[in-house]
């Protein structure tokens, strides 16, 4: 039996699991609030408690939103340290791996069916370039896929936190803002909960908006997401169209850094929410505007993921390999 976690800022997937042909089968998942726990090892008491069945692991795979490194991680958005120890501990398999959240999702991509994307440009796809993920929820995650004797290997990144590169004067006036309130402008300040918000933080300038009003800062992204969605709002309309904009771009850059000639993959919990602004254009207008390299982006296959636990399942696969070893 595997285990695979998906542990977020916001939430965390559990699930147990049995080997596949193609990919490994969910035996039973739960999913917590992340800090509703003190500790990751509090959510495993609880997941066991819900399982309602002692079970024997043969490996465990865990993504995590953070840096892993020597196998521990510490969480960026909560102050949680997570390691394989305690896995091992609380388990007793040794064939434990902790991965970023955005290297396990990534890893899910080559096991993904078809009603599970949604495809946002056809591309070229070739059976020898890389790949890359990039995903905008509580926080940004990118990670690339590398081709490595055939197969395409998960490469974690923290480039979410990387300087945020204006391309318009909206978005200088974006990145002046943001380095009055955090001192920098990184990209996750833009692509992310959080990000919306302050992008509508610049559209709203010298104003209210009744759509945030008394609005935590956890309700208010999707707030403004519908009220830019139906247009209820013109500040809201603004930012959801900054937003967008700046994550087609993000994405083309990631594109020319990793040479995904295999695919480019848009993951997290806001694209599909936002989907019928992201297919408008704005995305892949900014995606291909890339001077002289628009030819070279324009043959990368570019997709939604639509399955919501892409990273509980690039969890799985991960641990599946690792019980082969």
């Amino acid at each position: 039996m595997l285990l695979a976690g998906d542990v977020g800022g916001t939430k965390t997937l559990l699930g147990l699991f049995e080997r596949g042909s193609r990919r490994p089968r969910p035996l039973a998942t739960g999913t917590y609030a992340t800090n509703d726990f003190s500790s990751f090892t509090a959510i495993l008491d609880a997941f066991a408690r819900d399982v309602h069945q002692p079970f024997a692991l043969d490996a465990a795979a865990v993504g995590v939103a953070g840096p892993v490194v020597a196998n521990t991680a510490r969480l960026t958005n909560i102050t949680w340290d997570v390691s394989a120890a305690e896995i091992t501990a609380r388990f007793g398999t040794t064939r434990v791996q902790l991965l970023n959240d955005l290297e396990a999702m990534a890893t899910s991509v080559n096991v993904l069916e078809g009603e599970e994307v949604a495809t946002l440009q056809e591309g070229v796809a070739r059976d020898d370039g890389n790949a890359a993920v990039i995903a905008a929820g509580t926080g940004l995650g990118e990670a690339f896929l590398h081709r490595v004797n055939g197969r395409l290997v998960a490469v974690p990144s923290e480039g979410g936190h990387a300087d945020f590169a204006a391309r318009t004067d909206r978005e200088l006036e974006l990145v002046r803002m943001l380095r009055e309130r955090y001192g920098r402008a990184e990209v996750e300040h833009v692509l992310s909960g959080p990000g919306l918000v302050n992008v509508h933080r610049l559209t709203h300038r010298g104003g209210h908006c009744e759509i945030v009003e008394g609005v935590s800062e956890v309700e208010a992204p999707a707030r403004i997401s519908q009220a830019g969605l139906t247009g209820r709002c013109q500040g809201c309309v603004e930012a959801l169209r900054m937003f967008v904009g700046a994550y087609g771009a993000e994405a083309g850059n990631m594109a020319l850094r990793g040479l995904t000639l295999s695919g480019l993959y848009i993951g997290g919990g806001i694209a599909p929410k936002i989907l019928p602004v992201i297919r408008s254009g704005l995305f892949i207008d900014a995606f291909l505007d890339k001077g002289p390299m628009r030819e070279l982006v324009a043959r990368v296959p570019v997709k939604v993921i639509l399955n919501p636990e892409a990273g509980l399942l690039g969890a799985a696969v991960y641990a599946q390999g690792l019980s082969d070893r």
